[in-house]
């Protein structure tokens, strides 16, 4: 009888445990698509989960680090959400390509236009960002989850080295060792390409090498030939001419 109290009692705390520390693990988090290097460009997702049973999340708000201004921030459209970027002047011009940037964004707003993100599922938001900066480890961006039932969770908390995870913990995006190609990809692609281009120009070169080769041979076997069937029909006359003389 005890046993199966003590058991009971196992069950229900151990229920506990899981229902307090769902929420930190269903948080608003964001992660690169494959990389994001230091003074490169990368495409980011910013996954928003909702955590409510009775109301949908109709409004996610990125606030971008003022310490580590981008330049460059463009939206991948989402169905059922309406996305407005909004950009701040710069205390400090930023020089991006040879060329000055006085303005920055500071901020991308998801708006439902209509259900949102219901209870039980989650939404991506796709940004791409750029240049990334080269003298920081990661980029922490405050987030602003707004429901249906006008609540708003404020998921703004950094991290503190060596202490447990916040309950409402900023995004934060890890930034790799810069290469020597910025974009990433594109330029591996572009390599290939160019690769490819070489071996096809190396082939049809070869090839036209090999036909001109062959041309050659024939021409050179068909005066081969014409000779030796001159050279058989004068030894046909001569024959004949000497029999006839005999």
């Amino acid at each position: 009888m005890k046993a199966s109290r003590i058991a009971a009692t196992g069950v229900v705390a151990a229920s506990a445990v899981l229902v307090l520390s769902g929420p930190a693990f269903a948080h608003v988090s964001v992660q690169p698509e494959g990389t994001a290097a230091k003074g490169g460009y990368a495409t980011v997702n910013f996954k928003v989960p909702n955590e409510r049973d009775k109301a949908s999340t109709t409004k996610l708000e990125i606030n971008f680090p003022a310490d580590h201004p981008l330049a460059s921030v463009m939206p991948q459209a989402v169905d059922g959400w309406n996305v407005k970027v909004t950009k701040s002047k710069l205390d400090k011009p930023l020089e991006l390509h040879g060329e000055k940037i006085s303005e920055a964004v500071t901020k991308v707003t998801w708006t439902a236009d209509g259900k949102g993100i219901q209870p039980g599922y989650f939404q991506k938001f796709p940004l791409s960002i750029g240049a990334l900066p080269e003298n920081t480890d990661e980029l922490v961006f405050k987030a602003i989850q707004t429901y249906s039932n006008k609540e708003v969770v404020r998921w703004i908390e950094t991290q503190e080295k060596g202490q447990e995870e916040p309950e409402t913990p900023a995004p934060v995006l890890a930034l790799s060792a810069a290469t020597d190609d910025h974009h990433g990809a594109a330029a591996s692609d572009d390599t290939e390409e160019g690769d490819d281009a070489k071996a096809a120009a190396s082939t049809s070169t070869t090839e036209a090498a090999s036909g001109d080769s062959s041309d050659t041979t024939a021409r050179v076997l068909g005066v081969v030939g014409i000779v030796v069937g001159v050279a058989g029909v004068a030894f046909g006359v001569l024959a004949g001419r000497r029999r006839t003389n005999a």
